[in-house]
């Protein structure tokens, strides 16, 4: 994946993870056969996780009414089941702490047991999906990373520029870069948050788009790692389908 340069917030520094096998993949979901999959993955790669790792879904209403939601954890991957067709559906995965050795190899352990770690990180991994036309988004406190659409995304059409607003931990992140095309281009950079975490990001896809970001926070007098990891995307289908 592409490096980007660090980016300054008011007593953090924000940039994105090295082009490793621990934070180079991102999450989102897809409807697969009148199914909501969980999808881990790079562009156009679809790999296989533990469904353990998923630490949250959460589904709801037009109205912003939580719907309850069962994760189906299969051999290979995990499948959300809302009680009824969301408007909404958010999810995580925890990742785990990574730590790397001095030949370059990942541990799935913190640094504290890995001898000699010159890099260690905590991921995480969030995506929010948005069904129907005119839903209520709730508050989303549980996803520290996120992008929000400041206009309905089933509204705006490909080819043109829908606004969102970026928040880590819930306040806006200034100078974070967007992935406007996750899924087909994961390392071309569409655009950059400004001082307020907005940005206008271009609908590329009649059907599904996945908008993306990803940021590093440094993390002081943690023993087990030096930074914690985000990654969110923000998906929807640019036009509706009509039989």
């Amino acid at each position: 994946m592409q490096h980007l340069k660090s980016l300054a917030l008011p007593g953090l520094l924000l940039g994105l993870l090295s082009a490793s096998q621990v934070s180079a993949h991102g999450l989102w979901t897809e409807q697969r056969r009148s199914n909501i999959e969980v999808i881990y993955g790079h562009g156009a790669e679809d790999n296989a996780f533990k469904a353990q790792k998923i630490s949250g879904a959460w589904a709801y209403d037009v109205a912003g009414k939580m719907i309850p939601v069962d994760v189906q954890r299969l051999a290979d991957h995990a499948r959300l089941q809302p009680l009824k067709p969301p408007a909404v559906m958010a999810v995580a995965l925890n990742n785990g702490m990574w730590s790397q050795t001095a030949d370059k190899q990942w541990i799935n352990e913190g640094r504290s047991k890995v001898p000699g770690a010159i890099e260690s990180t905590e991921t995480f991994k969030y995506s929010l999906a948005i069904y129907q036309p005119g839903a209520k988004l709730p508050k989303l406190d549980q996803m520290k990373l996120l992008i929000v659409p400041e206009v309905d995304p089933l509204t705006v059409g490909p080819g043109k520029s829908l606004p969102v607003r970026v928040l880590l931990d819930g306040k806006p992140a200034a100078g974070v870069k967007l992935v406007g095309d996750y899924r087909s281009a994961p390392d071309t950079l569409s655009t950059e948050t400004d001082a307020e975490g907005r940005a206008q990001v271009l609908v590329r896809n009649e059907g599904l788009n996945v908008i993306a970001a990803q940021v590093e926070v440094p993390l002081k007098d943690n023993p087990d790692v030096a930074t914690r990891g985000l990654f969110t995307s923000l998906t929807f289908v640019g036009e509706a389908h009509h039989d």
